[in-house]
């Protein structure tokens, strides 16, 4: 019943700046933790970022603290992830995730990719 769908992904730089969004469907978004989670060439799907129901607290993998901050409005059915400081190593397809006891939702995925 719950879609999601991400979208921001771009090329980058060393240093930019980036936020992506996650929309989602239905009228029990707030009922949802969310979390944000990335796959890169050749390597297995990572953690990224989480934040939980009510959005008032959150954490972060180590790679991603200090630099990543994830926040949600649920009002807005939105969740997003604002990315500064990016790195070659944060190029990666992010996903978005929603979850909750017996239930598990991922969106299509968004491309944040390094120019050249």
């Amino acid at each position: 019943q719950v879609q999601l769908v991400e979208s921001g992904g771009g090329l980058v730089q060393a240093g930019d700046s980036l936020k992506l969004s996650c929309a989602a469907s239905g009228r029990t978004f707030n009922t949802y933790a969310m979390g944000w989670f990335r796959q890169a060439p050749g390597k297995e799907r990572e953690f990224v970022c989480a934040i939980i129901k009510s959005g008032s607290s959150s954490y972060c993998s180590d790679s991603a603290k200090g630099r990543f901050t994830i926040s949600r409005d649920n009002a807005k059915n939105m969740m997003y992830l604002q990315m500064d400081s990016l790195k070659p190593e944060d190029t990666a397809v992010y996903y978005c995730n929603g979850y909750r006891r017996g239930e598990e939702y991922w969106g299509q995925g968004t491309q944040v990719t390094f120019s050249s």
